[in-house]
């Protein structure tokens, strides 16, 4: 066993990268939250002031506190972000990325951007890397990167330390192989570990060696605050594509959902159908969404209680699933065993062990009628033999310690008393790549039980999101698989953009949704579901995000599948182009519909005489709002259904500063709001906390006395 080096100190820590590595130093990052912060930053400053160092980052979604803007808005978020993101650093390329500051010796490549964090950068565009998520560990390696650094948790355990890769094992299992081919054939190789003991410690497959390390940080200053993005209101129209989709998802089957609103909603509406189920189908039924799309929700979901529960399989695990599997919805285990999984998915085994459970392995082939050592070995791992069982020379012992013949047949009333357990063990009900979410996400998964997180898996990004290697298991494993993701423009012949526009500027990154997509053309019966609103604003004015074409794609048309806006569900899977056409025309605003149908007979692709029917042609957003007022009075369809870091007085604060911000486009507005500031109106008492809250309860100047008048005006509203 190799002890890796312990540092402090950040600096040391870079003075001992640059004694090993030299000046050429080519770093690997993980996704998201595991970079570690106040290393990188040390490496990027040492980098920067020594232009003989060259320095190459190579990583995704780098995460960077919101600017709280100006004005108003300042005095609303800055409090707010503080609280939210404490003390983390940051990432001072990212800011010098910002700057345009970026020394020539430093190259910064990124594979995921927050969705349109880049589109007004151009050194970021220009070293932007298309990849498929899966496929980054190859192009990680194609780069000759020489180190990795991660950020990881740490616990002492009867007085041995013990390391966990947390938020991010993903790309790290993946790439640490081949990396440590390279050491051992001579190449200056390095992995450095920096702790934060914040970090959930999970256990499984993110568990790692403290010999696999060159370097470990750990000082208790550097237990910085975690980046937690707060979680963004549910609006109407989000909660009518979650709830669409959630009626996509079938009983025992297998789910993959992304972050977001649109991931909240599809959670709420999964809830919904859990613990008020006939609450969830009267709405369904009001709706008309059983009426104009019960069909493909009979052959493709359900409206039913999950009863069997659902298993997640998603690159990311978002705190969506941690409310899944809080209200027992995400419950489905699945086993890392062909033959156990086949014969539980058949119905020929239970979770509960039995005899008829060890006579069913036998007879699968996946134990033998004379038991070998290995298959005790096998049978002690998954719960059917107890832990005490063993294999010793030649003979089975049991746990009170009688030795019996290995054969089932003689041995098997000894078996089924002394040996058997009561369920299978090592079931997993969530494997995923790596995590990210608002604090009490990270504070939720600290509190599981031990039984719960020993049920979710983070592993190797290879194993989530694609299905080759070790493909008969995943088969097993990932039966009625729905993978729902987010585009912003589907093409009405089917194809969809996510990524990027024509104009080549990248908006986020490709990431994993092609292959999720691919997937779910390669499983026997699962499905893509592709989510998306149907407009958009732009320059104020509305635009359709249904189109004719488009010149850039990222789910090609041959890939086409479920897609879900506001207005319901378009099946587009093996259809004719009319048909495709149709189907979207169906889930379009209304106030586009005909422009979209009047190309597609251009085109040549609808028939003349083709018409959208009616119960199709009412889309429109004041529908929608209408149609759900009556359930959000009785408390339904809230705007934080994943809960909120905001305060209620922010949230009421928050509505209000929207709504001046509308109004204080129009002159006539402000002219009036001036007049009455004039007369400087005293606030009601139960209107000052709101007004502190923006530093408006002593107005000082001329402008924020405008403010506090339009402010009380809303409050006046909001309060009612």
């Amino acid at each position: 066993m190799t002890i890796p080096t312990r540092h402090r100190n950040v600096e040391d820590c870079v003075d001992d990268i640059l004694s090993i590595i030299g000046n050429d130093i080519r770093i690997g990052l993980p996704l998201g939250l595991g970079k570690p912060p106040e290393l990188i930053n040390a490496l990027y400053q040492r980098a920067k002031a020594d232009p003989n160092i060259k320095l190459m980052i190579a990583t995704a979604l780098s995460l960077e506190v919101p600017d709280p803007g100006t004005g108003l808005q300042k005095r609303f978020l800055g409090p707010f972000l503080q609280r939210v993101f404490g003390d983390y650093p940051g990432l001072d390329y990212m800011r010098d990325l910002r700057a345009g500051t970026v020394p020539d010796n430093i190259v910064i490549h990124e594979f995921f951007f927050k969705s349109g964090s880049m589109l007004g950068n151009d050194l970021a565009q220009q070293n932007y890397i298309s990849t498929n998520y899966t496929h980054s560990v190859r192009d990680l390696l194609a780069l000759g990167i020489n180190m990795v650094a991660q950020l990881v948790s740490h616990q002492v355990v009867d007085g041995k330390d013990r390391y966990s890769m947390s938020c991010n094992p993903e790309t790290t299992r993946d790439l640490l192989p081949e990396l440590m081919r390279r050491k051992a054939a001579g190449e200056p190789i390095l992995f450095v570990g920096q702790v934060n003991e914040n970090l959930p410690f999970m256990g499984n497959d993110a568990l790692i060696e403290e010999d696999t390390f060159d370097m470990v940080i750990n000082n208790k200053e550097y237990y910085s605050s975690l980046f937690a993005p707060p979680n963004m209101p549910v609006s109407t129209v989000d909660h009518m594509i979650g709830l669409h989709a959630s009626t996509l998802i079938a009983d025992g089957g297998t789910l993959q959902i992304g972050i977001g609103s649109l991931g909240d909603a599809i959670v709420y509406g999964c809830e919904l159908r859990q613990q008020q189920n006939d609450a969830y189908n009267a709405v369904l039924k009001d709706l008309q969404i059983t009426t104009k799309f019960g069909d493909i929700i009979d052959r493709v979901g359900g409206t039913g209680t999950f009863e069997q529960g659902l298993y997640g399989n998603s690159e990311m695990f978002v705190d969506g699933f941690y409310y899944l599997i809080k209200t027992g919805i995400l419950k489905r285990k699945v086993y890392d065993h062909e033959a156990i999984q086949s014969l539980l998915n058949s119905g020929r085994i239970q979770e509960q062990v039995s005899i008829a459970t060890l006579d069913a392995l036998v007879e699968a082939g996946a134990v033998g009628p004379l038991l070998s050592e290995e298959d005790v070995r096998f049978l002690t791992r998954f719960g059917i033999f107890l832990p005490g069982v063993t294999f010793q020379s030649g003979q089975l012992v049991t746990p009170q310690g009688q030795k019996v013949s290995p054969s089932i047949a003689e041995s098997r009333q000894v078996i089924q008393d002394q040996c058997l357990g009561h369920t299978l063990q090592q079931g997993r009900i969530m494997h995923g790549g790596f995590f990210l979410g608002p604090r009490s996400f990270y504070e939720g998964l600290k509190n599981f039980s031990p039984d719960i997180l020993d049920a979710i898996n983070m592993t190797n990004i290879s194993y989530v999101n694609q299905l080759y290697g070790n493909e008969p298991l995943k088969r097993l494993q990932r039966q009625k698989s729905r993978f729902i993701n987010t585009v912003f423009l589907v093409h009405a012949l089917g194809a969809a953009t996510s990524d990027g526009l024509e104009s080549g500027k990248v908006v986020s990154g490709v990431g994993g949704q092609y292959n999720f997509v691919a997937q779910a053309h390669e499983l026997e019966d699962a499905r893509s579901i592709l989510m998306l609103k149907s407009t958009r604003e732009k320059n104020g004015v509305t635009q359709s995000n249904i189109i004719w074409n488009y010149g850039h794609t990222t789910i090609p048309r041959h890939l086409r599948d479920i897609y879900v806006t506001e207005y319901g569900i378009a099946d587009t899977r093996g259809k004719c182009d009319k048909d495709v056409i149709a189907a979207l025309l169906n889930i379009a605003d209304s106030r586009f519909q005909p422009e979209l149908l009047a190309k597609a007979k251009q085109a040549g692709k609808m028939p003349k005489d083709y018409q959208i029917p009616e119960p199709f042609r009412h889309n429109r957003p004041e529908t929608l709002e209408a149609a759900l007022a009556p359930y959000r009075a009785k408390g339904m369809f809230p705007a934080f259904p994943c809960g909120t870091d905001f305060t209620t007085e922010e949230l009421v604060v928050a509505r209000c500063l929207k709504a001046m911000k509308a109004k204080t486009e129009h002159k006539s507005t402000l002219v009036k709001a001036l007049l009455k500031a004039l007369k400087n109106p005293e606030a009601p008492a139960e209107y000052l906390p709101y007004l502190e809250r923006v530093q408006l309860d002593k107005p000082n100047n001329l402008e924020d006395r405008i403010a506090r008048v339009l402010m009380m005006d809303e409050l006046k509203e909001v309060l009612s």
